[in-house]
């Protein structure tokens, strides 16, 4: 019988003396980080920096913590993520560091450099191949990690209104690919509006990443040319009037994140950190970010992605919802049929399944694991 994978754990209590980033240096000493040899090589730190106006990003006391342990081990750090599909403050490195700089990340803050891992116009990536692809027999990466000797992914876990959580999969395969990777990505979700449900409200096009929606008769009409599949006009709409075109599309899109995960993995140590904290509805790719619909749970770190994002998903389930947010409305309005699954609850058309299935399926971690508390 194969060993399960080990999950560390901690809640975010602590003594009046000991900051939480401190907590989250002994956990991840305490999962093996220091077994990792860094000596004189680089270090990618995989993270989200947030977009502007969301302040649900993981703060930057917590990457300085991951850089702080990796020079402790002679390692040479960085922060780093890929540049975005759609527009927003993220589409290229200048506008990038940028967002970063304002929402606090930047060499002082968290003591190390940060690279846009696919450079000036997100077009610098390398090919690489997909060990057990299905879906994907090469990925397209942000080259500053191809490069890297290890990859670290720092995760915000949070809600998601496409894969239903962001995890470490997805903040390490999404976010690792270069703008052409997000697309290979997201290539079989194209959406499609309900014109029944649809109350002309203008706010999916005001997501829309890639100007894909018009209206005609005060409905709106998706251009399936232009779309590129990223989901964002989903998540936008508050009447359930956008929906995939295809019943297997999030399917797809899980499994394509668990095999990019797998291609940035292959031929590099990785150690994988998420902390369960502001979990807010949307990915932090938004704007904006809402109330959490979970309390602060607390942090986790393994070797095993699939696992760790699974110990992260089971932790929610057992959690009480917050009443005043996304999900706890959702529970409560008249006529809503119960999921029994806060990450179903939150955003009906999600999938957040597929990617564990799938990453399990090619060898990239397993869903078994033995959760260990510190």
């Amino acid at each position: 019988m194969a060993e399960k994978s080990k999950v560390y754990f901690t809640d975010f209590r602590t003594n009046l003396d000991v900051p939480l980033t401190e907590k989250l240096k002994k956990l991840c000493r305490k999962a093996g980080i220091n077994d990792i040899d860094m000596e004189g090589k680089f270090v990618a730190i995989k993270m989200h920096f947030g977009e502007l106006g969301n302040l649900s990003y993981l703060r930057p006391n917590y990457a300085r913590a991951v850089a702080e342990l990796v020079k402790e081990k002679g390692g040479l750090p960085f922060l780093t993520d890929c540049n975005t599909l759609y527009p927003g403050s993220r589409k290229h490195a200048l506008e990038h560091l940028d967002c970063a700089n304002i929402n606090g990340f930047n060499p002082t803050t968290t003591g190390c450099q940060i690279i846009i891992a696919d450079g000036l116009r997100g077009t610098d990536d390398e090919a690489v191949p997909v060990p057990g692809g299905e879906y994907c027999k090469e990925a397209y990466i942000g080259r500053a990690l191809v490069d890297a000797d290890i990859v670290i992914s720092l995760t915000h876990f949070k809600g998601h209104e496409m894969t239903g959580f962001g995890g470490a999969i997805k903040n390490m395969g999404m976010g690792g690919g270069s703008r052409a990777g997000k697309m290979q990505q997201h290539c079989d979700g194209k959406p499609v509006v309900d014109s029944e449900l649809c109350r002309g409200c203008h706010r999916c096009a005001r997501e829309c990443g890639s100007d894909a929606i018009s209206y005609e008769n005060g409905k709106a009409v998706i251009d399936q040319d232009k779309c590129k599949g990223c989901g964002r006009c989903i998540g936008a709409c508050a009447f359930d009037a956008i929906d995939s075109e295809q019943d297997t599309a999030l399917e797809s899109l899980g499994a394509r994140m668990a095999e990019y995960t797998a291609a940035i993995l292959n031929g590099h140590p990785g150690f994988h950190i998420s902390l369960i904290m502001d979990v807010s509805p949307n990915c932090d790719c938004h704007g904006e970010n809402d109330a959490p619909i979970l309390p602060n749970i607390g942090m986790l770190a393994s070797f095993d992605p699939v696992a760790i994002d699974m110990a992260a998903a089971d932790l929610c389930q057992k959690a009480t919802p917050v009443r005043n947010s996304q999900l706890g409305d959702n529970i409560y309005s008249e006529g809503w049929k119960d999921r029994g699954d806060v990450f179903y609850n939150s955003n009906p058309n999600v999938n957040w399944e597929a990617c564990l299935v799938h990453g399990e399926k090619i060898g990239l971690g397993s869903r078994d694991y033995e959760l260990i508390k510190m």
